[in-house]
């Protein structure tokens, strides 16, 4: 049989055209076009710290450079805009905590849906946050807390770090899954709010469970439960708050990447192949430990309905609780 070369050679010119323009050859990194990572937040944040551990790692396997964008402000929502009105081409990404979700419900005129304008690709990391007392308020598990509050009600107060915070909505949610009356002092960050609640000025807030660890084994303040609905498994010593009587309750303060909306399937599908990779290894595990972190990562699929479910979860909250932003 004769074969005729030259169109031997048109097929070869087309395949290659081909792979040169496939979204899935990008996300391959046969483009060397710069990836963009961006940040909501402020950089040391834990956002940030997840993103920088890593936008190294996928430059690694990528050949290709991966860059972290610091765009904090507005609660996450100057960051989460820019992702938004980003080309859905794989060349910008989002890395975000919990809080992101909850933005929409405390800033109504957002310009965009958190569920349906990102294309979710996986979380990343889990922890919780502890609900903690002044060393001495005479209680020492959330039994007894619950009761403590239900016999003062309305005289009691707790701290945060400022209205719509995970530490705040936790709070909360307590407060309506338990039938609380105790009144929310909202400061101006976690600072002033962690420093009088060792000195007692208010007796009790949530703090996330690796913040308030020194704090407990400083003999400082105590922890009588933590938000999780499992034991955490850094932390498996306190136990959830659901295990001691409060049915249901489960706050977890995960981290995603997110794209945006329109991005590929392949291209998705790609990233959360390779970040869960990422995450399963030793040394990121170790990293993400230090920041109380425990490595949890799923399917798009998984974690669009996570996104979903607490955009909803939280929404009722701050609507049955009334609350705005500052």
């Amino acid at each position: 049989m004769t074969r005729n070369p030259g169109r031997s050679r048109r097929r070869v010119l087309c395949a290659l055209a081909a792979a040169a323009v496939s979204p899935f050859a990008l996300a391959q990194g046969l483009s060397k076009r710069p990836v963009r990572i961006v940040v909501p937040f402020t950089p040391a944040a834990g956002p940030d710290i997840v993103a920088r551990l890593l936008a190294p790692r996928l430059q690694a396997r990528w050949d290709q450079p991966f860059f972290v964008e610091n765009k904090p402000g507005a609660s996450g929502t100057i960051g989460a805009e820019i992702v938004v009105k980003s080309a859905p081409d794989g060349h910008t990404l989002m890395v975000g905590p919990a809080s992101i979700v909850t933005a929409p419900h405390l800033y109504p005129k957002i310009p965009y849906d958190v569920v349906k304008d990102l294309s979710a690709i996986t979380n990343v990391g889990s922890t919780s946050l502890a609900l903690v007392v002044h060393k001495a308020v005479p209680v020492s598990t959330a039994r007894e807390f619950i009761a403590w509050v239900r016999s003062q009600p309305g005289k009691l107060n707790y701290g945060s770090p400022g209205n719509g915070t995970h530490h705040h909505l936790c709070m909360e949610l307590l407060k309506l899954q338990a039938g609380l009356d105790i009144v929310h002092v909202p400061y101006k960050g976690s600072a002033p709010a962690e420093n009088d609640l060792i000195a007692g000025v208010i007796p009790t807030m949530f703090l996330p469970v690796h913040v308030a660890l020194p704090k407990i084994k400083a003999g400082q303040i105590k922890v009588l439960g933590e938000s999780l609905k499992e034991r955490h498994p850094l932390f498996p010593d306190i136990p959830s708050l659901h295990e001691q009587g409060v049915t249901g309750y489960d706050v977890d303060l995960w981290i995603g990447v997110w794209g945006p909306r329109g991005m590929p399937a392949d291209i998705v599908a790609k990233y959360n192949s390779e970040i869960r990779a990422i995450v399963a290894l030793p040394e990121m595990r170790e990293q993400l430990a230090s920041q109380g972190l425990v490595p949890n990562t799923g399917t798009p699929e998984q974690f669009a309905k996570l996104v979903k479910d607490d955009f909803e979860k939280w929404g009722k909250v701050i609507r049955d609780a009334k609350i705005k932003a500052d």
